[in-house]
């Protein structure tokens, strides 16, 4: 990564440069990753003009994406597979993360008037806006975790993850993601669904005619500022924005790269493809992971700008499942080296970055 690009970076650890960054990146999304996996944060400005929460003051509008952090993850049965971080996640529970965020909204965690009760440690109200989930499979959707939410917390999920959060009966709101593809017209339109605000959209990207499940991708699409420009009317947009189209690509176990053409063809500026290295598949049977040769493939066809690591951390594993798990580990370089010399003029203009636990970047 460039010097330019590691001057971006930072970790939630350091909580005055989570505060200051937050604070004074005000046209530019930050994405923070919550563990070693696959759990994120993405936090977008609000546009000067756009409506805020009734408490007022807000200045991010956060997105949580696939919540797993405390205790082991089971699908089936835990007999069948289970597992368990090794590394530890940055925050430990939905409150803490609510804590530090409102530090970083409200003023540091000794303005208890702002942030919670009498003794600082539990924020007044949730500052997580929307959950995204990409799979029903619990190291994407953690009942445990995703519990520890108010009700009142939407949540946006593919199908099979729907129904399985709505048989929870916890939450109030849970919408089936919408579907964008090349047949989708105007994203605002179809993605834009209640209770987002109009100014982002959540969807799955998929094939047209062929909705793929298990490698598809989540795409959080947004509007957003050109601050130079003020309110000023520009090429019959919308006169609230004036800046770009532009999405986070989360796709956790990879998809097939033409898949995202549509996201490119729509004009949308793919600011970050959350793509994973390793090449993971259950022995003779299935594939899951697609790793670094499909992704990038991914980020040319995305024109991402940033290629960020995601779903690569190798967890303790039980069960039956475990020993029939294969992991190969491509680096980019590996990637670089076998696909780049067939592109030629063709490869990819992006920034490569590896985030670990508690690690931040402003997609500037």
């Amino acid at each position: 990564m460039s010097a330019q690009g590691e001057k971006l970076m930072f970790n939630i650890s350091d909580r005055a440069k989570l505060r200051s960054t937050l604070l004074q990146a005000t046209d530019e999304p930050v994405l923070i990753h919550l563990n070693a996996d696959t759990t994120w944060l993405v936090s977008l400005p609000y546009p000067p003009t756009a409506t805020k929460p009734a408490d007022g003051g807000r200045r991010r509008f956060n997105i949580l994406l696939d919540p797993w952090l405390q205790g082991p993850q089971s699908d089936v049965a835990a007999w069948f597979s289970t597992q368990s971080h090794l590394v530890a996640p940055s925050v430990q529970t939905i409150d803490e993360l609510n804590l530090l965020l409102a530090e970083a909204e409200q003023g540091g965690a000794d303005d208890k008037a702002k942030t919670g009760d009498d003794d600082g440690k539990q924020p007044t109200s949730s500052l997580i806006d929307v959950v995204a989930i990409s799979h029903e499979f619990t190291d994407h959707c953690h009942e445990a975790t995703l519990k520890e939410l108010p009700r009142e917390t939407p949540v946006f999920a593919t199908e099979k993850a729907a129904e399985l959060v709505r048989s929870w009966k916890h939450f109030d709101s849970v919408t089936m993601t919408p579907g964008f593809s090349s047949d989708t017209g105007d994203w605002q339109k179809t993605l834009s669904v209640p209770p987002l605000p109009d100014w982002v959209g959540i969807g799955r990207v998929i094939t047209a005619g062929n909705a793929l499940y298990y490698h598809s991708a989540v795409m959080i699409a947004f509007k957003t500022v050109a601050p130079a420009l003020g309110m000023n009317k520009m090429d019959g947009g919308d006169a609230r924005f004036n800046g770009t189209d532009a999405a986070v690509v989360y796709s956790p176990h990879g998809i097939k790269a033409t898949d995202l053409a549509a996201v490119k063809a729509a004009g949308i500026e793919t600011r970050a493809l959350l793509h994973g290295l390793h090449d993971v598949r259950i022995w003779m049977t299935k594939q899951l992971n697609l790793g670094a040769l499909n992704g990038l493939e991914a980020v040319r066809a995305s024109g991402a700008k940033y290629w960020i690591a995601t779903h690569d951390e190798e967890k303790k594993g039980g069960g039956f499942i475990a020993p029939l798990l294969r992991r190969t580990k491509y680096t980019l370089a590996d990637a670089v080296q076998s696909e780049t010399k067939n592109m030629g003029d063709k490869a990819p203009d992006y920034q490569f970055v590896e985030l670990g636990s508690g690690d931040a970047l402003v997609l500037a």
